[in-house]
């Protein structure tokens, strides 16, 4: 009689986890065991077995066969890129900033950032059924109705109307809204993830309804902003082919709509997403084509524009192309008027501004030993101007500076600086502000005779498992 399958730890490692999926997959298929799989997949029992338990690297190639023979669509070879891929290039960059760093210090206010409770509370993080349901989605979720209690648990595809009418654009645009607010203040994951797919795909149905001509160009302009919002909150969810599709979806909406801003929006999360995928080049790309016709567009989505191209040249620690993006953005965003701007570009704030650029500065500091201060000023105003509608952009901006003051500065500073960021990303569903979190502890973790600092690095592994 076959032994019972040692239970297993999915939040003990990323390795865990993905083990953890395998079987999850391989349990639908009724009866099937680990010793069967094995030369269905050419490879032996006992490596699925060490995999499932978290013992042994998944090879890429493996896991599509995985894929083909459990009819995941495709969630094991999404999931290896997440666990697997991903690993090997941040370990190459942690190892990257361990050599870059130097001694320096920084002077920065013991102002509000430093006035953090560490003892606070540390609420729960996502889930593993959540990271599931991203990964099982191979493009937008299932449809649901507009109705929040039927969204959660659809029982049919809702019934379209038979021309659309204002109050479908109106609609629109309140989801939006919900979901560019829900996202900024507790993060990608859950349901607010969930909600956004859901919408989305009601959203791209709608573009096959008879449609007024009046109408038509707001009704591609309103499907435009929501795959924005719902794109960003794939992103930060780490769900990240479903936020290019939306994000495909809304720039072919905006071209047909005739709508620079919008196009210059979704170019500027395209060039971001890539530019956090590891691959500045793309990010720069998409960057310069989101200004094509720069005059058309108003002087803070220039700036965010230029921001974009910043972040993107300080990935590629390109020392002059930073400097010349950050002083163009700089240059823009002293023009800007909020009034000439559309309601969704109200977020892009000095606040906003300067959390941007700083990230373009804050890579300059660490692997070029250009000055920190510049950064840790901009991280810090960013800090300040943040309130807790965009709890997860200051997060992530406190991180960031904690991270860099570790870095380059006073340690014992940059410790209090870590549990204020800690006190909004412990709130979060984000996998972004996860990985800066992480980041700072490999920082921190250059400090090992310093015990506020494992405190510190404690903490953020509290954090990351809850």
């Amino acid at each position: 009689m076959p032994q019972p399958e040692k239970e297993l730890t999915p939040d003990a490692s990323p390795e865990a986890w993905f083990g953890a999926e395998l079987r999850y997959w391989r349990k639908r298929q009724p009866g099937l065991r680990a010793a069967q799989l094995g030369p269905m997949v050419q490879v032996s029992p006992d490596v699925i077995s060490k995999i499932e338990k978290g013992q042994y690297r998944c090879r890429r190639d493996l896991a599509e066969r995985l894929d083909d023979v459990l009819n995941t669509g495709g969630v094991l070879t999404r999931a290896w890129g997440m666990v697997f891929g991903d690993a090997d290039k941040k370990r190459r960059e942690a190892d990257s900033a361990r050599r870059a760093l130097a001694e320096g210090t920084i002077q920065l206010h013991q102002g509000r950032i430093l006035s953090g409770d560490s003892s606070a509370p540390l609420p729960e993080s996502l889930p593993s059924v959540d990271r599931r349901a991203f990964l099982a989605a191979t493009s937008l979720a299932a449809i649901a109705p507009i109705d929040l209690a039927r969204l959660v648990s659809p029982t049919a595809p809702p019934e379209l109307p038979k021309r659309i009418r204002p109050t479908e654009l109106d609609q629109l645009r309140h989801i939006a809204d919900g979901i560019h607010r829900w996202d900024n203040t507790q993060g990608g994951g859950g349901l607010v993830g969930d909600f956004a797919s859901r919408s989305m795909e009601w959203a791209v149905r709608l573009l096959s309804v008879d449609c007024p001509e009046p109408l038509r160009q707001e009704l591609l302009g309103d499907v435009a902003r929501l795959g924005i919002v719902v794109g960003a909150t794939h992103f930060d969810a780490y769900a990240h082919d479903e936020a290019r599709v939306a994000f495909k979806i809304a720039s072919e909406c905006a071209e047909e709509a005739g709508d620079w801003w919008l196009r210059a929006k979704t170019f500027s999360f395209l060039s971001r997403q890539a530019t956090w995928l590891g691959d500045p080049d793309e990010g720069l790309t998409y960057a310069e084509k989101g200004l094509v016709r720069s005059d058309r567009l108003t002087p803070t989505i220039q700036a965010m524009m230029h921001s974009a191209r910043a972040r993107a040249f300080g990935k590629l620690h390109d020392v002059q192309g930073t400097m010349a993006a950050v002083g163009a953005a700089d240059d823009a965003f002293a023009r800007s008027n909020s009034a000439e701007d559309p309601a969704w570009m109200h977020y892009y704030d000095e606040a906003q501004h300067h959390g941007d650029t700083a990230h373009a500065l804050f890579d300059l500091a660490i692997h070029k030993d250009q000055d920190p201060g510049r950064a840790a000023q901009r991280f810090t105003t960013a800090v300040a101007g943040h309130s807790d509608a965009y709890a997860r952009s200051r997060g992530i901006s406190c991180t960031k500076l904690a991270s860099l003051v570790m870095a380059k500065g006073d340690p014992m500073q940059a410790v209090a600086i870590g549990h204020q960021a800690l006190n909004d990303v412990g709130r979060l569903t984000s996998r972004r502000a996860a990985e800066d979190i992480k980041e700072l502890r490999r920082f921190a973790a250059q400090h090992r005779t310093l015990e506020e600092a494992a405190r510190l690095r404690q903490r953020i592994t509290t954090t990351l498992q809850a």
